[in-house]
């Protein structure tokens, strides 16, 4: 059995000297950020090197470069120091006007894209001081139980290195309190001009060439599981990262894409991209706001819940193509 490590015999200010030397790569100007010798912050790198058994920072004429390890280490380390200052800071009376204070979002970036420039606009507004961090989440792959698609982001939720999660799911655990943000549908997200728009049916849908938004790189999405429900397939052509990078390569080419309806109606005009509607139902589903219920207690958390909440996008109003003429 693995012997747990003492932590009342690290000095956790290791970790603040690790971020600061690593942020100013220069041990001189590192000293003289935390008010300290340079001295004393060599001396503090001893024993982090020491500690993590790892030289941890190389010197060079300009200052000093990271190890690979360190590089490895600078997530991590960076995630708890974050966890850290959220729970202090979350002792402290709560004034968004004054605060500056650093919040944690992640979503899925067809999610994010909707609603970080009204949130932004929010904040901005009512607390100049805050700031905001987004990253983007991704569910685990092979995985269709929405609880365990995302148990990634569930985790960090209640590790408190991110602070609200946005994930498409009807419901949540017990132990998160969740706030549904909006309801979304899918879209055929085209070039203008392409055929397919004339004539959207289901066999020349199927017929075409399509993109499909996989981190992973499998091309096998819900469309195709819709599909073969109806004795149908199709080509998926080209799988992308992300939703922003699809609306880019599908304005250059003839692929298709199922897309986030908000989404779309947001970006796609400036890159050149219509939409459609599908030839088959590709269903809706919601977005909501996750925390944990402890951490709910938060005063901060609580108004920037409330400010999601208003930064709600209106229903998105599709273009439709006209009536076919009908010869007389």
């Amino acid at each position: 059995m693995l012997n747990q490590i003492d932590l009342a015999r690290v000095d956790l200010n290791l970790l603040t000297l690790f971020e600061v030397v690593l942020a100013e790569g220069h041990v001189g100007r590192a000293a003289q950020r935390m008010h300290l010798t340079p001295s004393a912050v060599s001396h503090g790198l001893g024993r982090l090197r020491r500690l993590l058994n790892d030289p941890l920072f190389l010197r060079t004429p300009k200052g000093v470069v990271p190890t690979a390890r360190a590089m490895e280490l600078a997530e991590p380390i960076a995630q708890v120091l974050a966890g850290a200052r959220s729970i202090v800071s979350s002792a402290e009376a709560f004034d968004a006007g004054s605060s500056t204070r650093r919040f944690t979002i992640g979503a899925p970036d067809g999610v994010s894209a909707v609603l970080l420039p009204p949130l932004l606009a929010r904040v901005r507004a009512a607390a100049p001081g805050i700031a905001l961090s987004v990253r983007q989440l991704l569910p685990e792959p092979g995985d269709a139980a929405v609880e365990r698609a995302w148990r990634g982001a569930y985790a960090e939720l209640e590790a408190r290195t991110m602070d609200i999660a946005i994930l498409p799911a009807a419901s949540s655990p017990a132990r998160f309190h969740a706030q549904v943000l909006y309801e979304e549908d899918f879209v055929l997200a085209l070039r203008k001009g392409h055929a397919l728009a004339k004539a959207p049916t289901l066999d020349r849908y199927c017929e075409a060439e399509h993109l499909v938004v996989s981190q992973t790189g499998d091309g096998h999405g819900f469309v195709d599981q819709l599909l073969a429900g109806q004795g149908r397939s199709r080509r998926v052509a080209l799988t992308v990262p992300n939703f922003l990078f699809a609306l880019s390569v599908i304005a250059e080419t003839d692929l298709v894409s199922a897309l986030p309806r908000r989404f779309v109606a947001l970006h796609g005009a400036r890159h050149g991209v219509t939409v459609v509607e599908p030839p088959l139902p590709l269903g809706k589903f919601q977005l909501r706001a996750v925390a944990p219920h402890a951490a709910m207690m938060d005063a901060g958390l609580d108004w920037l819940f409330a400010l999601l909440a208003q930064s709600r996008p209106a229903p998105a109003k599709t273009p439709t193509r006209p009536p076919a003429r009908v010869r007389k």
